[in-house]
């Protein structure tokens, strides 16, 4: 319970800069569906999309959007803002000197980066369902496949954080980690277009496996035959992220 205290300690932060984001929870969806999803789709409409699973780009695009969406919004709160509770404003510290572990920090982050997810996901659901993509009642499943798609990149970057001793790295991760994950992990297109090597690494990637469950959750397509894998997936990895993440900051705060 006392991990709950750290998410409680977020809250009133958010409770600052809550406008901000949810604005852009909406404005976001709206502009890359109706830029890529209707513009680009446009002219796609007209071709075969049997490899889209025959369905629309529109409708291809929405829920890895979804996805990649709250794995950006992940990324970055694992960078900047726990880089300074770390070493710039030292709360982790001051956190410690109460009756808080180190196993509450991690925990209680977690949690309340579950809580932001889950307000961006079904922020982000409403945009789809007034684009009219969802088409299975399953689609709610959607909001929590997408919010454990975005607790997987948190724990990882958590813990590359903690070994960090400034905010250098971090420009490198987003260049050549974030950003190629956005582009190849099956938001924009199926992977199975791609070399066999670029498919094989895109797999092995948790934002893969959950642009599949998503998409599959909201539109029943066949993607929704591997859930198992894609759930199981996602599940394991965001528990030994957070093993690592726990043993890292472990490492960086107790001396």
């Amino acid at each position: 319970m006392t991990a709950l205290r750290v998410a409680q300690r977020n809250l009133w932060v958010y409770r600052r800069t809550w406008r901000g984001s949810v604005f852009g929870s909406f404005l976001n969806p709206l502009l890359y569906l109706g830029a890529l999803g209707v513009g680009l789709g446009s002219f796609i409409a007209a071709q075969d999309t049997t490899a889209l699973g025959g369905v629309g780009y529109l409708q291809f695009l929405g829920p890895g959007l979804l996805a990649a969406a709250c794995m950006q919004t992940a990324s970055f709160e694992a960078t900047f803002p726990i880089m300074g509770k770390i070493s710039w404003r030292h709360n982790y510290e001051a956190m410690l000197a109460a009756p808080l572990s180190v196993r509450d920090l991690v925990l209680g982050e977690i949690s309340w980066m579950a809580v932001r997810l889950t307000t961006m996901a079904l922020s982000f659901m409403v945009v789809l369902t007034l684009f009219g993509i969802p088409t299975s009642p399953l689609a709610v499943l959607g909001i929590p496949a997408a919010v454990l798609t975005g607790l997987a990149f948190f724990a990882a970057i958590m813990g590359f954080t903690a070994t960090q001793k400034n905010d250098s790295g971090f420009a490198a991760m987003f260049r050549f980690v974030i950003n190629p994950l956005f582009l190849f992990s099956g938001t924009f297109f199926p992977v199975d277009r791609l070399p066999d090597a670029i498919e094989f690494v895109a797999a092995l990637t948790p934002l893969y496996h959950g642009v599949g469950l998503i998409r599959g959750l909201v539109l029943q397509t066949p993607e929704l035959a591997n859930w198992p894998i894609h759930l199981a997936y996602l599940v394991a990895f965001t528990m030994v992220a957070g093993w690592l993440a726990y043993r890292l900051l472990h490492r960086r705060l107790v001396k």
